[in-house]
């Protein structure tokens, strides 16, 4: 029997915004610059590009699997020239639930081949879900610091 957990993360995160205001900063490269990267290139249709740049570190690049506004993201993940988690190695899911003024983010992340790359993956997740949940209330989270080199 597999044991996903150990294979993935999954974090569930709370954003004082609506479903269709955090969906939009996945998907929109204005937006999604705004919390995560400092580029992006987004075509977030199923087969469309998932590219995301980070100051002083290698792109993340994947394509979109499954886009169901405003309560469901699948794409592809990986770092352009990583050995163990290379381009679209890896699936990332991203669920959107209504709870009252809020939405319940759970971001699954699976495939991650190692402990060391979902340790990696958890802690940047976390991190990169807290600026989300900044942003999307109106909040500037500042420049971010982990992702400087």
């Amino acid at each position: 029997m597999i044991d996903h957990h150990r294979f993935g993360i999954d974090i569930v995160v709370r954003v004082r915004a609506r479903p269709e205001t955090v969906f939009r900063y996945f998907t929109d490269a204005t937006f999604y610059r705004r919390w995560m990267g400092d580029d992006a290139e987004l075509d977030p249709r199923p087969g469309g590009l998932y590219r995301v740049r980070f100051p002083g570190r290698p792109a993340v690049e994947g394509q979109y699997l499954v886009v169901s506004p405003p309560d469901r993201l699948v794409f592809t993940w990986g770092w352009v020239g990583s050995a163990d988690v290379p381009p679209g190695s890896t699936t990332v899911e991203v669920d959107l639930t209504p709870e009252g003024d809020e939405t319940v983010v759970r971001l699954v992340h699976r495939g991650l081949p190692t402990d060391a790359a979902r340790a990696q993956h958890d802690e940047g997740w976390r991190h990169y879900l807290g600026r989300l949940s900044q942003v999307a209330t109106g909040v500037d989270p500042g420049p971010d610091l982990a992702a400087a080199p």
